[in-house]
């Protein structure tokens, strides 16, 4: 399969494990690279960001209506097979979903959910929304019967956004969004999900948006106990956690934990040999 893989290295020593990031329904490498992937970069990560197949420039959106949550997890094994050494794979939302099965068969080197699907499916998250915003599960029904070109800007703030992000941003964001396939929908409603019992000997970091109108606090924490750890709620930032307008501050949580996951080696010190 023909994959959009957008790639930064950085410009001073390379820190390691590589990073591989994973979109969401309804978008492509192009979330990572407005401020994630320059950040991590700047930071000394060599990072990865592909569009799964039918989003972005990769090729299937031709089947796109036939496409399965196991044909998006192929994409991401494909990618990560490219690579010299294992990464630490990031998923946001449904790319959460698909973390996660590879985490169930593969030994990345860690992974970091972030805003993710639960490993139990978007059940709950389909009833929470349908009864605390109303009007947003209308918008997400009309983005995935017509595609995003259905709802309007404010739709898509109100789905992803918090109010303080500026318009740019979500202005950035509308003509790049496409649709997504309804069959991974009903895979992430419990037609494929990640295995009951999903791997504990990988690191794992798990996020939270506090103003999340889709992936409520529950299923995040859900998501952390199912990985034996502690779910982190990042204040202020709604469900587009890399693209919000405190995107920075989830990006530098992120980075601590890479630091205290995976500390550089120390450089040698300087040593003067003296012959006899």
């Amino acid at each position: 399969m023909k994959l959009e893989v957008t790639t930064r290295k950085p410009k001073t020593s390379k820190k390691t494990p590589p990073l591989v990031f994973v979109h969401g329904a309804y978008g492509g490498a192009w979330v990572w690279d407005l401020h994630f992937l320059p950040f991590f970069a700047e930071h000394g990560y060599e990072v990865h960001a592909l569009s799964l197949r039918g989003h972005g420039s990769s090729a299937g959106w031709e089947g796109l209506a036939f496409t399965r949550m196991r044909d998006y997890v192929q994409d991401l094994e494909q990618v990560v097979s490219d690579l010299s050494e294992p990464p630490i794979l990031v998923g946001h939302s449904m790319g959460g979903a698909v973390v996660q099965h590879v985490l169930s068969s593969h030994k990345p080197a860690g992974a970091v959910l972030m805003a993710s699907v639960p490993p139990h499916g978007l059940s709950t998250s389909f009833f929470h929304t349908a009864r605390t915003t109303p009007q947003l599960m209308t918008d997400l029904m009309q983005i995935q019967l017509f595609g995003p070109a259905a709802v309007n800007a404010q739709s898509v703030r109100r789905a992803l956004f918090s109010d303080e992000t500026p318009e740019s941003t979500i202005q950035h964001c509308l003509p790049q969004m496409r649709a997504e396939s309804s069959m991974v929908i009903m895979d992430l409603l419990g037609l494929d999900l990640p295995p009951a019992l999903p791997r504990t000997d990988v690191p794992v970091l798990v996020l939270g948006a506090e103003n999340d109108a889709f992936v409520s606090d529950a299923a995040v924490q859900a998501t952390a106990r199912a990985y034996r750890t502690k779910a982190e709620i990042c204040a202020g930032s709604a469900h587009a956690m890399m693209l919000d307008h405190c995107w920075e501050k989830v990006a530098g949580r992120v980075l601590a934990w890479l630091e205290e996951t995976y500390p550089s080696e120390p450089a040698m010190a300087n040593t003067t040999r003296h012959d006899s």
